[in-house]
């Protein structure tokens, strides 16, 4: 039997603690911390909302004076820079901390840095990369933001075992169960951007929003890929646009009068030099991550899935495949991409999982070998 290694024991504890910020922290990291006195956790922290207490702060306030002497273990390296919060680092010391163990290094090349050695020149004991693969695993947005730029990219999808997400007609309601669409709206709520193409808005005239009981829960900002500007006024994406953001991503040459009405109804359009089979998903990217976006879900339709797939930029994806079989060669396809000739132009996935979800299944898995 291989000896418990306690610092990845404890670390698990952080781990755990850190997911509980999830859909609320973006742009900023998952961050977890507990503080430990000899064999028992004095207090417990998370980093819960975008310009809240930092993880770090928050445990050391629940431990109180049990912090001095005590051990930090903590999912990311104590920051050492003023953001919106004063540098971590000085709440270490402040607290008596003997010892910071740490799974991750902060990634981003922009953060002035240097918690660990600043620790240690303070005579404080420092430990890293506990467990930071699983760290890593739960930041893959952050981490692909604060290093690229871009946003981090889910594909979603719900289709029929033969690989259709509507009838000819248009009809998708409902492909998926009740539990699979609570996990769809789960995704919506961890992604800081939803984006459609215009085909699915005209078809479904969809809200795009996180409804899930529980709270005040964050909304993500709508975006419409919408080359001709040919979203309606009267959509409810446009009437509900004062409440939630909504993006329209349209090309150069979309109507200017268009613009106006859309913009008067809250609508944010957004032109961007054309190309001759679609809008430029690189540059796209590019002005979301500008805008502080750090990952988007990407939920269809058929054409814009294959688009991403194709374009290399999708990172992960979530399918839910129901137990139904349409068997109409008119029907929707779930990725509709350009011709593949041979099965070696395949695009490989790696990481697969798949679950039962109430009769559905959810296959997800990502589009690289290594993780961020």
């Amino acid at each position: 039997m291989m000896p418990v290694d306690p610092d990845a024991v404890f670390m698990k504890k952080a781990l755990s603690l850190a997911a509980r910020g999830a859909g609320r922290t973006s742009p900023n990291p998952l961050v977890g911390a507990v503080v430990v006195k000899g064999d028992s956790i004095v207090g417990r922290g998370w980093h819960d909302v975008l310009g809240g207490p930092h993880a770090e702060v928050n445990a050391l306030a629940d431990a109180g004076g049990n912090a001095s002497g005590a051990a930090l273990y903590v999912t990311l390296e104590p920051c050492n820079h003023q953001g919106l919060t004063p540098p971590c680092t000085k709440a270490v010391i402040e607290a008596g901390i003997s010892r910071v163990v740490f799974a991750m290094t902060d990634p981003n090349p922009g953060v002035a840095g240097g918690g660990a050695e600043f620790l240690l020149r303070r005579g404080i004991e420092v430990k890293g990369g506990v467990l930071e693969r699983e760290c890593r695993g739960i930041n893959q947005p952050f981490i692909k933001y604060v290093t690229t730029g871009m946003p981090f990219v889910r594909l979603k999808a719900a289709a029929t075992l033969d690989g259709f997400i509507a009838a000819r007609s248009g009809d998708s309601k409902w492909i998926s169960n009740e539990t699979s669409r609570r996990l769809a709206h789960r995704l919506r709520l961890i992604s800081d951007g939803v984006l459609v193409g215009i085909g699915t808005v005209l078809a479904d005239d969809p809200m795009l929003t996180v409804r899930l009981r529980g709270g005040t829960l964050r909304q993500p900002v709508r975006i419409v890929l919408d080359s001709g500007l040919k979203l309606p006024v009267r959509s409810q994406l446009a009437r509900s646009a004062g409440a939630s953001p909504v993006w329209v991503i349209c090309g150069e040459d979309a109507s200017a009068e268009k613009e106006r009405a859309l913009s008067a109804a809250g609508v944010d359009v957004i032109r961007t030099a054309g190309r001759e089979n679609g809008l430029p998903l690189g540059a796209i990217l590019k002005e979301l991550g500008k805008r502080r976006i750090s990952s988007v879900l990407v939920e269809g339709g058929g054409r814009v899935l294959g688009s991403f797939l194709e374009s290399g930029f999708a990172d992960e994806f979530y399918f839910f495949y129901a137990p139904k079989i349409l068997g109409d060669r008119g029907g929707v396809g779930m990725l509709q991409g350009g011709p593949r000739l041979s099965i070696a132009d395949s695009v490989p996935v790696y990481g697969l999982g798949v679950k039962n979800v109430r009769g559905d299944l959810l296959v997800s898995g990502r589009f690289r070998e290594s993780i961020y």
